[in-house]
């Protein structure tokens, strides 16, 4: 598969991190990307809701509680 050339605005340190990059790990990054734009692509989209309720499933299935959460909150005040 032929590649084709894209631009593409990032913050700038991710600017300069690529930049400074070697030839190799550049090709990594590129194929990285290009791997992870087909990804988004292809699934289908789903609701902030959904996106919400699988990470509150995760963070459960972690041992996080609610009471666990609000301790956590608090301590951030």
């Amino acid at each position: 598969m032929a590649n084709t050339p894209i631009t593409i605005e990032v913050d700038a340190e991710a600017a300069k991190v690529y930049a400074c990059s070697s030839p190799e790990d550049q090709k990594k990054i590129q194929l990285l990307l290009s791997l992870h734009l087909r990804d988004l692509t292809l699934k289908p989209r789903r609701s902030i809701f959904e996106v919400m309720d699988e990470l509150a499933a995760e963070a459960e299935a972690n041992g996080l509680t609610p009471e666990i959460l609000e301790s956590i909150l608090r301590d951030e005040e």
